[in-house]
């Protein structure tokens, strides 16, 4: 008889890995299947945000990941000649959250951390060496199920697994988008890149952010992503490929501005490779119980460093209502809201890198002098490092599980900043976990609490002169609905409507005795159970 679990996972990477913990923490078990047996040992992705780093923080690997990552001191814009047109530098402090408002960090090491949380976790498995080959959706005596099926890549032998839901997160080349007759949407950019990684104990002497290039001839970028480990992007000139540039010998002449007279025999090359950086989205991202998740929905340009990051927004965002789902809490039409949430986001994202990718390469000599005409005075202008530096992202569109006003949205939609709750250093995440949670700034009555318990729900009262009650504040609101994933869901008596209807969404019940945690109220130092 052919296996069957509750959710097949195809695809190994950060993307697939973080889906697989966040719904193996819920109790589902589910199979990663994925290509290799162990980590892709080259870096690819190097930087990601403090939403990103909140996200690892909640799956209980913030202490690793810090023990593994850089924080990056902003940005610095340089011209052709590599004079300073402008600096955007981050103060020492943490953003909103409580961490570092850009990290670095080397792919492979954020992907052994990944997989080592995922072994912790008995409803999740990972089997490697196994090439997906086919992906049948079908009815099998009046339930829906899909067979996935795959090759063991050392023996030969073919297998299958029956699941109830399927998610794609195998990268550019996705079969699983090919099997689902999904297509990929040219967002209007291409470029050629040469991506180079060296590893050197030498003091470079260079100031600690990124340095980016603005050059219509050769941009550049350079990042410091470890004690000794850097990373440069050149865009690759007509006839030029990564085949030119073997050894740091031919390397030199486009290191040197950083690296100066340091010797060679210094410089170890880990990789030089040829990228091109595509602007992509998918049409659709879920064919019935199949959803595309990373890669295998979205490509963006690297400009902003939200690659990899925008996968692992997809995998918050659908686990915990297919985790819902799959325990009965949820209807199965809140899946619905995934693809209205995530594709506009994860586009908005898009564009905004190929937008700051033209500003940086295009307009030839005209370009140049432009920039360096405009830059300065831009940097000039009030708030401008923060609107540069600040990592927040686009709200979420409205969906079934986004109620944003027409005329005054406020925060719904945003993430909500995971602010200090007291003097004891606890912050909001502390409290409330994977749950949702009613915040309110002043007391909760009887009604509201009995509906928030209804649904396990965390209650949370803090003073208005708190950082959370300033938020709020903030948004023009005293309470806010806040979804699992940490996204407002609504705000004002629009939250409380939603919770005490449970939003027509959750079936109204109580979770699980496995999954059930009790509300809970918070005042000043004060922890009690409702």
């Amino acid at each position: 008889m052919t296996e069957r679990v509750s959710v097949v996972v195809v695809g190994g990477g950060p993307t697939g890995i973080t889906a697989a913990c966040l719904l193996a923490r819920a109790g589902v078990d589910c199979l990663v299947l994925d290509r290799w047996a162990e980590v892709y040992p080259q870096p690819r992705a190097v930087h990601l945000d403090d939403e990103i780093y909140r996200i690892l923080c909640r799956m209980g690997l913030g202490p690793g990941f810090a023990a593994i990552s850089r924080p990056s001191r902003g940005l610095r814009l340089l011209d052709t000649g590599h004079e300073v047109l402008a600096e955007f530098a981050r103060a020492e402090r943490n953003g909103v959250h409580g961490l570092p408002q850009a990290s670095m960090f080397d792919q492979p090491e954020l992907e052994r951390l990944l997989r080592a949380g995922l072994a912790r976790l008995p409803s999740a498995r990972f089997r490697g060496n196994a090439e997906v080959t086919g992906i049948v959706r079908h009815e099998l005596a009046g339930d829906g199920a899909v067979t996935v099926e795959w090759t063991d890549r050392e023996t030969g032998a073919s297998d299958a697994v029956l699941a109830d839901y399927v998610l794609g997160c195998d990268g550019a080349n996705s079969v699983v988008r090919k099997a689902i007759g999904a297509r990929m949407t040219d967002l209007g950019f291409t470029q050629r890149w040469l991506v180079v990684d060296i590893a050197t104990g030498a003091d470079l002497g260079q100031w600690e952010g990124v340095h980016q290039v603005c050059s219509p001839e050769r941009a550049a970028t350079y990042m410091r992503i470890g004690d000794d480990r850097y990373r440069w992007e050149f865009q690759l000139l007509d006839g030029e490929s990564a085949a030119d540039y073997p050894s740091v010998r031919e390397l030199r002449p486009l290191l040197r501005p950083w690296t100066g007279e340091t010797p060679a025999d210094e410089l170890k090359l880990v990789r030089v490779a040829e990228y091109t950086f595509r602007a992509r989205i998918a049409d659709s991202w879920r064919a019935g119980p199949v959803f595309l998740l990373g890669d295998a929905a979205h490509l963006t340009p690297p400009f902003i460093g939200q690659g990899m990051g925008a996968g692992l927004r997809d995998a918050v965002n659908l686990s915990w209502k297919l985790a819902g789902v799959l325990r009965g809490e949820l209807d199965g039409s809140v899946l619905d809201s995934y693809q209205r949430e995530r594709r506009p986001h994860a586009e908005a994202m898009i564009r905004q890198a190929v937008s700051v990718g033209r500003v940086m390469t295009s307009g030839g000599r005209a370009g140049s002098l432009l920039r360096r005409v405009l830059v300065p005075v831009f940097r000039r202008l009030p708030r401008t490092n923060r609107m540069v530096l600040d990592s927040a992202t686009p709200p979420l569109r409205r969906s079934s599980l986004v109620r944003r006003g027409w005329i005054r949205p406020g925060p719904a939609g945003r993430i909500c900043p995971n602010l200090p709750l007291d003097g004891t250093g606890r912050r909001l995440d502390d409290l409330i976990g994977w749950r949702f949670a009613l915040l309110c700034d002043h007391p909760v009555g009887a009604r509201d609490r009995r509906a928030a318990e209804r649904v396990g729900a965390a209650v949370v009262e803090v003073d208005p002169a708190d950082p959370l009650g300033r938020w709020l504040a903030g948004g023009g609101a005293h309470t806010a609905l806040i979804r699992p994933d940490g996204t407002v869901l609504a705000t004002g008596e629009a939250a409380r409507r939603a919770l005490r209807s449970v939003f027509g969404s959750i079936r109204g019940r109580r979770p699980s005795s496995s999954t059930a945690t009790p509300s809970t109220v918070h005042k000043g130092l004060n922890f009690t159970s409702v």
